[in-house]
């Protein structure tokens, strides 16, 4: 890969994992990139001080199931706070899904409100592997997965880390894993999603408290 400006600038402050919880939820296709995402995004977090106790790991099919897993693991922040009635935004949200089919709008239920034996997460991770074949079925994942896990964090609160790599070529998620078949390995993107969770799971710790600094 060619040097590049993109990226994400240093946090503001040290990141701080220790009191966290967080899930990674991953699908299985192109297993190869996803075992070295997954890996870089736990070695991050614990670097981090995450507890290897608190890095819960679950994986699902393909990357179309990443945002009902993600809901499933949301629901006790569900339970304790406000968010219960914000599932009615879910259908405004996914209106935005016309660009491939202008005249549809699916009509989403009320998320349904359980007991869960384990507390919340403070964010979720999840993680996906989508290379670009002769069919639409690219693009039609792609927006989908995307638009549905945004309602998630949305709809619960819960920083929801969009994982997905979405790649035109396999040379492209190869590199984006650090797994590279080339000189330049690439860099595994699994660290950046691992220290967007803590800093987003940190800042919105801080804000249900009113702290703003």
């Amino acid at each position: 890969m060619s040097d590049s400006i993109k990226g994400p600038a240093p946090p503001p402050a040290t990141l701080d994992g220790s009191p966290l919880r967080v899930a990674i939820v991953h699908s299985r296709w192109n297993k190869s990139v996803i075992d070295a995402l997954v890996a870089g995004t736990i070695a991050k977090l614990k670097e981090t001080g995450v507890k290897e106790a608190n890095i819960v790991v679950q994986s699902v099919p393909g990357s179309f199931e990443l945002p009902l897993a993600c809901s499933k693991l949301t629901v006790p922040r569900m339970i304790s706070g406000s968010h219960v009635q914000a599932g009615a935004t879910a259908t405004d949200l996914l209106g935005g899904l016309t660009s491939l089919n202008p005249n549809s709008r699916t009509s989403t239920p009320a998320p349904q409100v359980v007991t869960m034996p384990h507390q919340p997460f403070d964010a979720i991770i999840a993680i996906g592997v989508l290379i670009k074949g002769s069919t639409m079925h690219f693009e039609y994942i792609c927006e989908s997965v995307s638009h549905a896990l945004m309602r998630v964090q949305l709809d619960t609160g819960v920083p929801v880390i969009f994982g997905v790599l979405t790649a035109l070529t396999d040379d492209q998620a190869l590199e984006r894993a650090g797994i590279g078949r080339g000189a330049s390995k690439g860099h595994n993107h699994g660290e950046d999603w691992a220290l967007a969770a803590v800093e987003m799971a940190s800042q919105s710790r801080k804000w249900a408290e009113g702290k703003f600094n």
